[in-house]
């Protein structure tokens, strides 16, 4: 599988295709012979994909469910299989898991796969080659073939596909992937945000799903002024095969809607396990669409469990909370909301620790989610990544992602509920605009997310005294004078100085 960490930048044709082709020559080797593997030329060929042989791409188990689930489709009506089924026997069978316009562009995908039997070619009906030519292009197939089902489920009854034609269908696909999960019970732990209507984090995906559509002249999709140029094939094809997440949405609505080979798709690469463990009681700044979007982004090892470490619906207002409960818990997510709406935040590749100089290394980022979708990388100019300060008098004292002392391209002040977002005309250390609203913002909720099991190295760290995980309580003791009587008499921690 690629690495969706590439999502924010189009790969070159030449290594994903080898991948491609790679993951595809393996998969053949467990077929016994029994598939010819056939790839269509260069993006753009004329020779129409349809025309060729339609050779299922499953494996005997797997086609064996596509069979069932046709023949339940075709004896829907009346009871006896016919051969083909109708738009209406599949919306009957489909129920309420999948909204009614997805299913009708599945059922129109089916039902433009040219058969090799031509007096069939203009029945209204799908038939059994059709629906596994269908299926086994767009889950299997190459980019080329997985993009004309695509286009088969864009394109408009009359006239040529336009680019609002693709709009419509993006936000009809991300539509279904919400309805669907909820519809399942496959949420993994987070909810629809109630104070946020979801229109706005669908939207929001579907602009940049749509960001990485290239046209003709080269130029990409910038909003409304392009919605009505024409988009041929070869445009499809290049747009599926740059952003993954047009393919793994589709895999959803295919084995979670229909219920099909879902043993073969693993949702946890998708959509990470919520732990916040508290009794229902949490609600997350993150929506399910927000999550999928920040996981892409990770490594592997970060997508399948995310860990609550702190709230401040749960824990309060207080920097001293945040420094306690975030340090040594390895790689994190924090994410701000703040009080003009706008969601942002940043990537911590290693973990936190409270001292006055700069930490992590340019696998860091900072993100937005609202009012749009982005990342921000590393440009190389200097290693500000991270930066977690408590109880000096000479350094700032915060919590802080590139950029410089006092202008941060995310600035978390240790007088909580207080932050900065400097960038003019961007951050140094990540090339990333304003993430706020203002330059100078109030917060009031704030989380971070651990990312993936916590490691051993984090779990001893974490058994220190509370005077070293609580800067302010080490403080508090020192201003009142206090002695410190398990100083000496306790082991200093291997990492201090």
């Amino acid at each position: 599988m690629i690495s969706w960490r590439l999502y924010g930048k189009s790969p070159g044709h030449t290594p994903a295709c080898h991948q491609e082709l790679g993951a595809a020559k393996s998969w053949l080797s467990h077929s016994s012979g029994q598939i010819e593997f056939q790839r269509a030329g260069k993006m753009g060929n004329a020779k129409s994909l349809s025309g060729q042989k339609m050779t299922s791409r499953f494996l005997p188990e797997e086609q064996a469910e596509v069979d069932r689930l046709f023949d339940a489709l075709s004896s829907s009506e009346g009871g006896v299989a016919t051969g083909t089924f109708s738009l209406e026997a599949m919306k009957s069978h489909v129920k309420e898991a999948l909204p009614p316009a997805m299913v009708t562009r599945l059922y129109n995908g089916m039902r433009k796969v040219k058969p090799t039997d031509r007096a069939r070619e203009n029945c209204r009906s799908v038939s059994r080659e059709q629906f596994t030519a269908f299926l086994s292009q767009l889950l299997r197939g190459s980019c080329e073939e997985k993009g004309l089902m695509v286009m088969n489920m864009i394109s408009a009854a009359e006239g040529p596909t336009k680019t609002r034609d693709v709009q419509k269908f993006t936000e009809d696909l991300v539509a279904s992937v919400v309805h669907v999960l909820t519809h399942r019970n496959e949420l993994r732990g987070w909810t629809c945000r109630k104070s946020e209507a979801p229109p706005d984090s669908m939207q929001a995906m579907v602009t940049q799903l749509l960001c990485e559509m290239k046209f003709q002249d080269g130029h990409k999709f910038q909003g409304p002024q392009c919605l009505d140029q024409v988009c041929d094939q070869a445009m499809i094809e290049e747009w599926v095969f740059h952003v993954p997440h047009v393919g793994a949405f589709l895999n959803v609505v295919i084995h979670r809607g229909l219920c099909l080979l879902g043993s073969s798709f693993d949702l946890s690469t998708l959509v990470p396990e919520c732990l916040a463990d508290q009794g229902g009681r949490f609600e997350s700044i993150l929506d399910v669409l927000s999550v999928i979007y920040l996981s892409s982004h990770l490594a592997p090892e970060h997508r399948h469990r995310w860990r609550l470490l702190f709230s401040t619906q749960l824990h309060g207002q207080s920097f001293s909370q945040l420094c306690s409960h975030i340090t040594n818990q390895g790689p994190s997510l924090l994410v701000l909301e703040d009080r003009d709406g706008h969601v942002f935040g940043g990537f911590a590749s290693c973990s936190w620790e409270v001292k006055p100089q700069f930490q992590g290394d340019n696998r860091c980022f900072l993100f937005s989610i609202a009012p749009r979708m982005a990342t921000h990388l590393h440009t190389g100019y200097n290693n500000h990544f991270m930066y977690l300060n408590y109880g000096q008098q000479t350094m700032p004292n915060g919590l802080g992602m590139g950029g410089q002392h006092h202008y941060f391209g995310l600035w978390v002040a240790a007088d909580f509920g207080k932050g900065h977002s400097k960038a003019k005309p961007a951050c140094t250390t990540y090339n990333s605009p304003q993430l706020s609203a203002q330059e100078d913002f109030l917060f009031d909720k704030m989380e971070v997310w651990g990312l993936g099991n916590l490691l051993e190295e984090y779990e001893g760290k974490n058994k220190k005294s509370v005077l070293d995980s609580d800067p302010e309580a080490r403080s508090l003791l020192e201003i009142s004078g206090r002695a410190r009587h398990s100083e000496g008499l306790r082991e200093v921690p291997k990492d201090e100085d």
